[in-house]
Formats: C-alpha cells, structure tokens, sequence
C-alpha cells in the first residue's frame, strides 16, 4: 500500500491540476509542492521500514489485471529501486518548490510534473515488465511537453528529438520484452519468475537478439556514445528544474534497467558481452568528459558531465556481469554504480537547478558573459562549488563514494579499462574548476551589477540536496545498506 501512495498520489494531483481550471498560480503551486511531497514521504517510510536482510523484493502488491497475459498491477521494491525512487521523489519535490517562469500557464507545467512524478516512480516501483515498458514510455510524453511548451531556445525541436530518439529506443525495448515474455513457461510480465527461472540461460542467437534489443534500448535512455546526440540540446532549452529532472531521473531509467533486467533476467548472456559493454562505458566517461571541457555553455557542459558520470554506472554493472574476477569486487562495482545513480541525481540535480537560477536572472547561459560572482552571490557561489566538488569526486562528498567502489571493482576485474576511466576523472576535475573560474572570480561584468544572490526557495532546495551530498559522503552507510542487499543477491544469485 505505501508504494501505491507514493505512485498514485503525484497522478491524482495532476489530474486534479488538469480537470479543475480554477486553481490560482499560488494554490496551483502549493499543490504541486504538497502532493510531490506526500510521494517522497511515502517512500521514505518505507525506506525506514525495509529490511536489508530480510526478502529481495519487500512491499509487494499484487493485484489481476489481465490475467489470460499474465499482467498483473505489481509493485515491490529490493535495496536499489527504493534508493533510487526516493531520490527520483525528492528531486521532483525540489523542483515543485524551485522558482520557475511558467508563462502565464501553472497549472499545466505543474499537471506535467506531478504526472511526471507519477510515472517515472511506477519504473522504479513496479514488478511487471510490461507496466515497466508503459511506464518507461509514458515519461517521455511528460518531457516532451515540458520541454516544447516551457523551453527556452528552440525547445520545440528539442522536444521533437529527444522523443523521437528515446521513443526508438523504447520501441527496441518492446521487442525485447515480448522475447522475454515468450520465453517464460506459463508466459507471465511478472519480473521475479523472469529473475528466478532465466528463461534465455541457454544462450544462442535468440537469447543475443533479445540482449542487444535491450541494450541499445536502454543505452538510448543512458544515454551511451555514440547514441547520446539527443541529450544535449534537450538540456540546453529545457527549463532548469526540468533539466534537474531529465538528468537526475529519466537518465537512471536506462542505469537501472539494465540491472533489473538484461543482469538479473540474463545473466549468463551479459556475462559473454561485459568486456564490449564496458569499452563502450569507457568510451562515455572518456569522450563525455573531453567534449564537456570544450563547452561555452554551462548546460552543454554540465549535460556532457551526465554521460561521463552515467558511463561510471555503466562500468559498473559491466563489471558485476563479468564471468571473471572475485565476486566481491563485482559487488562493489554494482554497488558503486547503483549509488552513482543516486548521487548524481543529487548533484547534477542541484546544478542544474544552479543554472536555472542564472537563467532567470540573466537569460543566457553562455560562461563567456558571466565572471565575479563571489562577492556579488556568495551563496550562490558557496552551493555550485560544493556541487561542482561532488562531481568531479572529492573526498567526503558523495561522488567520491560511488566512484571509488566502481574504480576498486573494475580494477580487480578489467584494470585496463579502469586505468584508462581515471583520465575521466582529471579531465572532470579541469572543466569544473574551469567552470568556477569562469562564473565567480575575475572581474564583474557591468551588466552583472544588479545580479541577486538566491531566494529563499533556491536555498532551501538547493541547501536540502546539499546536505545529502555531505551526508552521504561522510556517512554513506545508511545508503549502502539498502544497496548492498540487492547488488549481493544479484551477484550473489549468478
């Protein structure tokens, strides 16, 4: 029952938004913000109530839907889905809080966040492949209305390729799950007999086709070099909150399904692509990086930093589906990409809601007409060198965590390839400081002289995703002890 709150209640307040014209822009904004945070609390009840030693999958619901298909309304959720459904809740929370232009028109930008909200969290959520798919597939309808109509640039044309990418993405997803689905004796979407039963264990060229379907659908989503192009420009015109929510929760869509299907359902076929699958996370962290430094922009910028760091992730769980190596360092790498999903979500989350703030008192994001900001926004400086720390992973913050369990991981599988991976992090740490450079210090320019420090919405967001940075890089347990139960049974269960 708590996981359908925290589902089913971010819909009915769309719906609400939606059927009822005659909220004004601040009820309309209090009830975003409310119904948002109903979601994020359900979670985190459960999150306090899960027990890391007991079942894989807790809080299961089940209830008939088509049963002659064998589909089913099931939800439950094992270490990794809850840590990621309450950050994906908590980011749509703060971005119901963070100041926004909504161009005369609240109640439809708030109806698309909070159904938004809704369907992103029925991915992590849900235990039926194929509410998994409408789930999956419903989100980009949501961002692409929330990218057309309060884009800023061309953000029509955005709009009109991330769909239209991540749309042939979800297509090839399709074809792969009805693989999956065909596979099973008595044919059912419920995913734990797919988990427990491996119907595609024997290989061969069906059982390759089915993973290469998947695969690329989901390295769409990722996204991975070289079928990234879509993400940058989407970034660049989106608004800032809706950036925050783009990077922070639909790119973990792709992460995260591919350890809760092509790693637990086919394992043994993962196993035989791992090497292939982590040079082409290589290739992401590497060329994301490179292309990062070379950006004017701040949010083409922080948008190449989100396939470098989703390339991490993707090392990962290469490393965990690996036939060789120790099983605890492959644990430790599904661990360190399971919690990279949650801290980037934080960080790259709170830098983009960053750039929203300089969009709304700027217009531009072009680091070229920005300098001296320190002294004119302190705050604003103090919050985006934290964040920009975090990222490029400083001890004590939480990109370090993640990372440094990913890099210990590979380096006992595939030390060539985390050899090479720790050139991403130098390139990282150089487009960074570069970044702060740039915004804060040197000379004011004239036109900057009226630039105001942040409100007190902008710091209380962006002060709440602050101190989950800090706590979990110095106290990251309470996290991992949700993470290291499922990434056990998952490498644990090979």
């Amino acid at each position: 029952m708590i996981l359908s709150i925290a589902l089913v209640v971010p819909l009915l307040g769309a719906l609400a938004l939606a059927g009822y014209p005659h909220w004004n822009a601040v009820q309309v904004r209090r009830l975003a913000m409310g119904t948002a945070a109903v979601s994020l609390a359900a979670l985190i009840v459960a999150w306090l109530g899960f027990d890391p030693q007991g079942p894989q999958f807790q809080y299961v619901t089940e209830l008939p839907w088509v049963p002659s298909l064998g589909v089913a309304y099931r939800l439950g959720v094992d270490g990794i889905a809850l840590a990621v459904a309450t950050m994906s809740a908590l980011l749509f929370t703060a971005a119901a809080v963070y100041p926004v232009d909504t161009r005369g028109e609240p109640r439809g930008y708030y109806a698309w966040l909070l159904f938004m909200q809704g369907v992103s969290l029925g991915v992590f959520l849900t235990l039926d492949l194929l509410l998994f798919y409408v789930f999956f597939d419903l989100s980009l309808v949501g961002m692409f209305f929330l990218i057309g109509r309060w884009g800023h640039g061309r953000p029509q044309l955005s709009a009109l390729k991330f769909f239209l990418f991540t749309f042939a993405g979800s297509l090839l997803l399709l074809l792969a799950i009805i693989g999956l689905y065909l596979a099973l004796e008595p044919h059912s979407f419920d995913m734990r007999q797919l988990i427990e039963q491996r119907p595609l264990a024997g290989g061969g060229l069906y059982a390759g086709l089915v993973f290469l379907a998947l695969m690329l659908g989901l390295a769409i989503k990722t996204p991975l070099v070289p079928l990234h192009t879509w993400l940058p420009q989407a970034h660049v015109d989106a608004p800032g909150p809706v950036s925050a929510i783009l990077a922070g929760v639909l790119l973990k869509m792709g992460v995260y399904g591919m350890i809760r299907l092509p790693l637990s359902m086919m394992p043994g076929t993962f196993a035989r692509y791992a090497p292939w699958v982590g040079a082409l996370a290589l290739l992401a962290i590497v060329y994301g990086a490179l292309v990062a430094l070379g950006q004017g922009n701040l949010k083409r910028r922080i948008a190449y930093t989100s396939i470098n760091h989703m390339g991490y992730s993707v090392l990962g769980i290469a490393v965990a589906a690996s036939a060789w190596g120790d099983p605890a360092a492959r644990q430790l790498a599904l661990t360190g990409a399971s919690l990279q999903m949650v801290v980037h979500g934080l960080i790259t989350g709170a830098l983009f809601f960053i750039s929203g703030s300089l969009w709304q008192r700027t217009g531009g994001y072009e680091l070229g007409r920005y300098g001296g900001l320190a002294h004119q926004a302190p705050r604003l400086t103090g919050f985006t060198v934290l964040a920009a720390f975090a990222s490029l992973g400083m001890p004590g913050l939480a990109g370090f965590v993640a990372e440094f369990q990913v890099f210990a991981g590979t380096f006992a599988v595939y030390p060539w390839l985390a050899a090479v991976a720790i050139v991403g992090i130098l390139i990282t740490a150089a487009l960074f400081l570069d970044m702060l450079r740039r915004l804060f210090f040197g000379h004011l320019p004239a036109s900057l002289g009226t630039f105001s420090d942040l409100n007190r919405a902008e710091g209380l967001v962006l002060g709440v995703l602050s101190l989950g940075i800090v706590t979990i890089g110095v106290y990251p347990s309470f996290v991992l002890a949700l993470l290291e139960s499922a990434s056990g049974a998952l490498v644990g269960g090979r």
